[in-house]
């Protein structure tokens, strides 16, 4: 197939890109390479790409409305995996341009190449940051997900309703996936398994937020990747079409997690644990835009692709630490 994957330098994207490659798919992978992390750590990851038959990158803005055309226009996807946007809670208290450009500005121009292209399934990111505050635990899929508390929430939410909105206008297929604290070899440096393996190694203190009373569904990226995979071959409106006619169009979300909250003390043991060096630890108050807990409830994905996600948190963290000693020669 020729597939398109948006973000492709990105963490995600970059391990789905290398999974869709190595399966024989004819992949373009997209990129603004912005510099929210580490740009040298995108390029490494995409020199791992570039060895790869098949595989062929631009370097684009998805939020330019002219350049996003042209690329639909002259390649002809049969599906796309859109994977790029702003990532970061925190990031859109101070930056809130920067997602509304990239998370819905660029999502409309996504939606458009699709649509005008036929596309025949558009699979996107969604995030368990959707699910607020809400109490009710596990979070389902049928939950209702009124009240974000971040930007970054509300433009991944306005994604999913974007999505559902051009699924019934013009029966495009749209796939909305709910990752949940993804982690693993070539993770994001703002995310807490990199910032507290990084400050452990270097025998820096970590940050504990909500004085220790926070718990993550950690989610290994290799699982994230087989459902990604395994959700693009399954289009809505040739899944289940009784459920289909309920829903009134060909539109379906899924929480991507490994269904086993962690409290955030027990994750900071599974790095000390594998580096062999005990953090320093400093508690602090909850930060604006966090949520206490999130916990997936994958039983939908489980329905529908017959997958779950499984990798143990002690062996992921092990591959992470192992990964990150080998990368940065620590």
């Amino acid at each position: 197939m020729k597939i398109l994957v948006t973000g492709a330098a990105g963490f995600i994207g970059f391990h789905t890109a290398l999974r869709l490659c190595n399966a024989g798919h004819q992949v373009t992978g997209v990129d603004n390479l912005n510099d929210y992390y580490s740009v040298d750590l995108k390029l490494a990851r995409l020199e791992r790409l570039r060895a790869l038959p098949g595989f062929v990158f631009h370097k684009l803005d998805i939020a330019d409305r002219a350049a996003a055309q042209a690329l639909f226009h002259e390649q002809g996807f049969e599906r796309v995996i859109h994977l790029a946007g702003q990532a970061g809670v925190r990031y859109s208290l101070d930056n809130p341009h920067a997602y509304a450009e990239a998370n819905l500005t660029g999502f409309v121009n996504v939606l458009e190449g699709c649509r005008h292209s036929g596309v025949q399934h558009l699979v996107y990111a969604s995030s368990s940051s959707v699910y607020g505050t809400n109490a009710k635990v596990p979070f389902a899929i049928e939950d209702a997900v009124d009240n974000p508390i971040s930007l970054y929430a509300a433009t991944k939410r306005a994604n999913e309703l974007m999505a559902h909105t051009y699924a019934h206008l013009y029966r495009l297929p749209t796939t909305g996936l709910r990752f949940f604290t993804v982690y693993g070899p070539w993770g994001r440096p703002d995310m807490a398994p990199f910032k507290f393996t990084q400050a452990i190694l270097e025998g820096q203190p970590i940050d504990i937020y909500n004085e220790g009373d926070m718990s993550r569904d950690f989610t290994y990226i290799d699982d994230v990747v087989e459902g990604i995979v395994r959700i693009q071959d399954c289009p809505p409106p040739y899944a289940d079409e009784s459920e289909q006619t309920r829903l009134g169009a060909p539109a379906r979300l899924f929480n991507i997690g490994l269904g086993s909250p962690v409290r955030l003390l027990d994750f900071v043991r599974c790095i000390e644990s594998a580096t062999g060096v005990e953090a320093i630890k400093q508690l602090t108050p909850m930060q604006p835009g966090d949520v206490p807990q999130t916990w997936a409830d994958v039983s939908a994905l489980a329905r529908r692709t017959g997958f779950r996600p499984g990798t143990p948190l002690r062996e992921g963290v092990g591959r992470f630490v192992d990964w990150y000693r080998t990368f940065y020669g620590v």
